[in-house]
């Protein structure tokens, strides 16, 4: 019998039948850069109908009574479930689940939607898994971008930037200006029958953290929108321009700071319980460095805007300079370490950081390939955290904070070590665990982050979407394909959790949540991308060739 080819709206209904081959199409590997810049049509209608408009018009134009609570309703429909791209291919029966499950998502403000909701998993209780997150809500707004829906990214966009103008206190603390919420929830009044946002800055936070990351991954995220609509004149609005000043404002504000890093405490971006890394996580500066090119791409040329790109140029060569002289870890870098010399006091020390050789884990020592390298966790005074962090790593990638050959040594070593960085369910968030007496110091005897489960070394399916990205910005998407088999095996019939337990990712999180949106985007990312390499470019920059490789002494990169 001769298979059929179907033309599939984005949630998962086909149309159209006709006869052709099986398969999707396979793209040879050696075509996936050439595909890189190949054009993709958007069309975004300028005279748009009233269920089109953004949230602010139809503040302007919609008495409250008219606004009722849509937060999670099935029923509601909007221009959302039409769909703007139709793919020549059968879609995988996992593909076409997890769309429904992330339009099942979609929380609505005054007929609006304005996200997607943490989880919707009616098995466990709520806790703040019924709100959104900017961090959870990206790879949910690349699938959207990718799909032709930019309507929703854009309506977060302006939301969350209302939010950041609020007035923000924990305790009697008044937070910068410039602060971005961690996350907001849909009040309804069912009285005045109207809705208001509640947001959260940290100071309902497990540990009362306020989130680093969610200003830097509103400016990626301002920028990806752009990138993918054409469409300038939302980062051009005032309201936008002053958002990301006022972000950028925070991080490049001189202090007692002798290096060009950023100094944060435990619990401030995706790992927000304590898990040791105070101090300059990977995570934050991969992610500041990016913010900051995303940045010098969106600034308008004003005299504030060339100001302020003047500022984030000398930060962005410091920073460069700092990781990947320091940060940067491989065979020989490894040896040089384990023969350092301590209590060097002059400007030609080689152990600047005065770390002594007997702090390295033993660990380390077997986990390092021959070819291959990483940044680690953490540098700072007489510390190194020689842990491994994906996202990390994934990010210093598509930032080009990594240089071609460090990109190239950060996938040997994925590749060298794929059963302990992936397992049987993509990807660890960090490697190794913590255990025994360090997990009680590091963690506070943490019950949620026992060893191999959540953040301290549990397997997160969110992080493919960075995965992917990363293999086809480095010509890898052979490493791609064989994660998202991996996770197409198992995500949609366990439900889609939000975390995997184990030295392998074999089960289940032992508190993990089912129907984990982030889940569900970051496999539709990861499967979109590699069937569409073009999509990478919103998400990635090109290195900056005005800035020049400043680490030559990768053994692993001179094959």
């Amino acid at each position: 019998m001769s298979p059929v080819i179907m033309d599939v709206y984005s949630n998962g209904s086909v149309k159209n039948p006709e006869r052709v081959s099986n398969n999707i199409v396979q793209i040879d590997d050696s075509d996936f850069l050439r595909l890189l810049d190949r054009p993709r049509p958007i069309s975004i209608e300028r005279n748009r109908s009233f269920e089109e408009k953004s949230i602010n018009e139809l503040s302007s134009t919609l008495s409250p009574l008219h606004f009722v609570d849509h937060t999670f309703s099935p029923s509601v429909r909007s221009s959302l479930t039409t769909p703007r791209s139709n793919h020549c291919f059968a879609p995988h029966p996992v593909f076409t689940d997890a769309w429904q499950a992330l339009r099942r998502s979609l929380v609505y403000f005054r007929r609006q939607p304005v996200g997607t909701v943490a989880a919707i998993d009616h098995s466990s209780d709520e806790l703040n898994y019924d709100q959104v997150f900017l961090r959870d809500f990206v790879p949910s707004a690349l699938a959207f971008l990718m799909n032709g829906e930019p309507e929703i990214v854009k309506n977060f966009i302006l939301k969350t930037l209302r939010l950041q103008s609020w007035e923000k206190k924990v305790d009697q603390f008044k937070l910068g200006e410039g602060v971005m919420p961690a996350s907001f929830k849909v009040f309804h009044d069912p009285v005045r029958n109207y809705e208001t946002l509640i947001a959260d800055f940290g100071e309902s936070a497990i540990g009362r953290v306020t989130p680093v990351d969610s200003g830097f991954w509103w400016i990626i995220l301002l920028r990806a929108y752009t990138k993918s609509t054409g469409d300038s004149s939302l980062a051009e609005m005032p309201e936008c321009q002053r958002g990301m000043r006022l972000i950028l404002s925070l991080c490049l504000s001189e202090g007692f700071d002798t290096f060009p890093t950023l100094l944060c405490a435990d619990g401030c971006c995706m790992i927000d319980r304590r898990m040791g890394v105070y101090g300059y996580p990977i995570e934050i500066q991969a992610l500041f460095f990016m913010a900051l090119r995303c940045a010098l791409l969106l600034l308008k040329q004003d005299d504030e805007g060339k100001e302020l790109a003047e500022r984030i140029a000398k930060r962005l060569h410091a920073l460069s300079y700092h990781m990947q002289s320091y940060f940067w870890l491989d065979m020989k870098q490894l040896n040089d370490i384990y023969r350092y010399k301590t209590e060097e006091y002059s400007h030609t020390a080689v152990n600047k950081f005065n770390v002594m050789p007997d702090s390295l884990p033993d660990w380390v020592f077997d986990f390092m390939p021959s070819r291959g390298g990483y940044f680690i966790g953490n540098v700072s005074p007489a510390k190194m955290d020689f842990r491994w962090f994906c996202l990390g790593n994934c990010v210093a990638i598509l930032s080009s904070l990594a240089t071609p050959e460090q990109s190239s040594a950060i996938m040997d070593l994925i590749e060298s070590r794929w059963e302990e960085l992936v397992g049987e369910m993509p990807l660890k968030i960090c490697y190794p665990t913590l255990e025994g007496h360090e997990w009680r110091i590091v963690t506070g005897c943490d019950p949620k982050n026992t060893r191999w489960s959540y953040h301290n070394g549990g397997s997160w399916p969110v992080l493919i979407w960075l995965l992917t990205a990363a293999c086809i910005k480095t010509g890898r998407p052979q490493i791609a394909r064989r994660a998202i088999e991996l996770a197409e095996s198992r995500l949609s019939k366990d439900n889609w959790p939000e975390y995997y337990d184990g030295k392998l990712g074999r089960y289940i999180g032992k508190q993990a949540r089912k129907f984990q949106t982030w889940s569900i985007a970051g496999y539709l990312v990861a499967k979109m991308m590699l069937e569409d390499p073009s999509h990478l470019g919103m998400i990635s920059l090109e290195e900056d060739k005005q800035r020049k490789p400043l680490l030559k002494r990768s053994l692993s990169c001179s094959h």
